[in-house]
């Protein structure tokens, strides 16, 4: 009941904040200095709760991981040869799924063509877009991956590296055996403490969506719905035939019961959505999965991994809006090309997830390997909140179910 009316109230916010917006945008009008207060106003909502987010995120993986996924979980599964198992089977999810995204992104945009009709005017090929281009190369990966500092790691939120220290940290711990009891009993706490920080904070998500729709549309206006309504719907439409997809995978796997899921995760799905923020979501997901049976050990393993490795929604832009910048400059690439393209995006995005505006710098890093222009970016500046919105919620659903699908495969899913 308090899911239910949580999400009640997120879908109010959200409304609200498109009313109130759209209302302020219509009596401010071109006063760009009294809209700039209205967005810096309402956007305080939403920054307040990110960073509520963002403070619990390191001690919750933390906590959650040492204690359920390796500490327990190394102990009853006798060998640490386990915990590599379960991560190899998870990156052969997270490498397949990252394939099916950026191959559909580039399929659906070679059959849509958003970018032949636009009747917009083309930026000047040389206008920068204030997006720093900037690809990351294996060394940096792995080096980036690598924490040299686990409290710079969790004041940076770098999920990864919290994630490689966590693995140590409770491979330890499991090898000290009675020795680490105390310490164990300490971190379990601490777990749970943080579960319940964690309702306190989700407490805010109303007010923050509301924050962040009213901006979005008294910055914008809901004119700019009309003017890239058909690039929008068509981006749409593919990210929902690259949900059919990942679901219909995931019954294969798990069975029908993963519709189930589905329905259990629309609040983290929702609140992803309306904040453009897949962080936003994780407190919730961690929480639906393991209501749906999945079992913590596996839960607080794969999905802070997936945030580096699994984001599905945002793979697929980065092919569509590249494809769709060249198609609008009218520049034709070849299969050998686009295939390179793809190949190309899917080491640069991996570990990129806790770059600002990550998917924009991914492409602009691309554009600028192809003798694309960069100056399309401008194109998509002013939607890309919108589209943003629909990124996060897919990263949202296919790391659940790559959460859901490895825990099938490990025999740790609950029966209902």
């Amino acid at each position: 009941m308090k899911s239910k009316k949580l999400t009640a109230l997120i879908l109010v916010g959200m409304l609200l904040g498109i009313l109130v917006g759209y209302l302020f945008r219509q009596h401010a009008g071109d006063d760009a200095a009294a809209i700039k207060s209205f967005v810096d106003g309402m956007s305080i909502l939403t920054d307040i709760f990110l960073r509520l987010i963002k403070m619990i995120i390191a001690p919750l993986v933390i906590s959650t991981l040492v204690i359920s996924t390796l500490v327990v979980g190394i102990a009853k599964m006798g060998d640490a040869k386990s915990v590599g198992r379960i991560g190899g089977k998870t990156m052969g999810w997270f490498i397949g799924a990252s394939l099916v995204s950026l191959t559909l992104g580039l399929i659906m945009v070679n059959i849509l063509k958003p970018g032949v009709a636009l009747n917009l005017p083309l930026p000047d090929m040389h206008a920068e877009s204030g997006i720093k281009a900037s690809a990351i190369s294996l060394k940096d990966f792995v080096t980036h991956a690598i924490p040299k500092s686990v409290f710079e790691a969790m004041a940076n939120n770098e999920i990864l590296q919290i994630v490689i220290f966590s693995v140590f940290f409770g491979s330890a711990m499991a090898a000290l055996g009675e020795r680490a009891k105390a310490l164990i009993d300490v971190i379990d706490v601490v777990a749970h403490v943080m579960l319940k920080v964690t309702s306190y904070v989700m407490n805010f998500a109303p007010l923050a969506v509301f924050g962040a729709i009213a901006a979005t549309v008294a910055k914008e206006g809901l004119s700019i719905l009309g003017t890239y309504g058909k690039f929008m719907a068509q981006f749409y439409f593919s990210i929902g035939i690259l949900w059919a997809l990942l679901i219909a995978v995931g019954v294969l796997i798990v069975g029908p019961r993963l519709l189930h899921l589905m329905g259990m995760i629309k609040e983290p799905l929702l609140l992803s959505f309306t904040t453009a923020s897949s962080e936003a979501a994780y407190p919730k997901t961690l929480e639906q999965l393991e209501r749906f049976g999945v079992s913590n050990k596996i839960a607080s393993f794969v999905l802070p991994m997936g945030y580096s490795f699994n984001l599905d929604g945002s793979m697929m832009y980065c092919t569509f809006a590249v494809i769709f910048i060249a198609q609008a400059y009218g520049i034709d690439l070849t299969l050998a090309q686009e295939i390179s393209m793809l190949l190309i995006l899917m080491l640069t995005s991996k570990g990129m997830a806790g770059v600002p505006r990550a998917s924009l710098v991914v492409i602009a890093a691309t554009l600028a390997q192809f003798n694309i222009p960069e100056a399309g970016l401008l194109l998509l500046l002013g939607i890309d909140h919108f589209l943003d919105m629909g990124r996060s919620a897919t990263n949202v659903v296919g790391n659940s179910i790559a959460t859901a699908v490895v825990a099938k495969w490990e025999g740790e899913l609950k029966r209902h």
